[in-house]
C-alpha cells in the first residue's frame, strides 16, 4: 500500500503563492492523482486532479487559473503549485487517488493565507 507524505504549506499573505508536494513510498504512474483541502468546519474537497500521465488535468472552479497541477512519475511525486493565494485558501491540503481511498489518507499540510 502506497503511503503519501504532503510537504510545503505555512503561512502566506494574500496574493502570495506556495507550492506543495505529495511524496508516493511507492509508484504512483497508473494513478489518477488529486488534491484536496479542507477548510475548518467544511467538508473536504477535491481541488484538483491530474490524469496517470500527467497529459489530462482539472481544477474545481475557485482555483481555475491560479493552482497548477503537476507529476513527476519517475520520483513518484505530485506538485500543486498555488498562486494568487486568498484567505479562502485556507485549509489543510492533502493528496490522494482520485477518487479518493480512505487508507490512503496522509497527514496533510497546513496552508494559512492571512495578512
Amino acid at each position: 500500500q502506497v503511503q503519501l507524505v504532503e510537504s510545503g504549506g505555512g503561512l502566506v499573505q494574500p496574493g502570495g503563492s506556495l507550492r506543495l508536494s505529495c511524496a508516493a513510498s511507492g509508484s504512483i504512474r497508473s494513478i489518477v492523482m488529486g488534491w484536496y483541502r479542507q477548510a475548518p468546519g467544511k467538508q473536504r474537497e477535491l481541488v484538483a486532479r491530474i490524469s496517470s500521465l500527467g497529459s489530462t488535468v482539472y481544477y474545481e472552479d475557485p482555483v481555475k487559473g491560479r493552482f497548477i497541477i503537476s507529476r513527476d512519475n519517475a520520483k513518484n511525486t505530485v506538485g500543486l503549485q498555488m498562486n494568487s493565494l486568498k484567505p479562502e485558501d485556507t485549509a489543510v491540503y492533502y493528496c490522494n487517488k482520485y477518487p479518493p481511498v480512505d487508507s490512503y489518507w496522509g497527514q496533510g499540510t497546513q496552508v494559512t493565507v492571512s495578512s
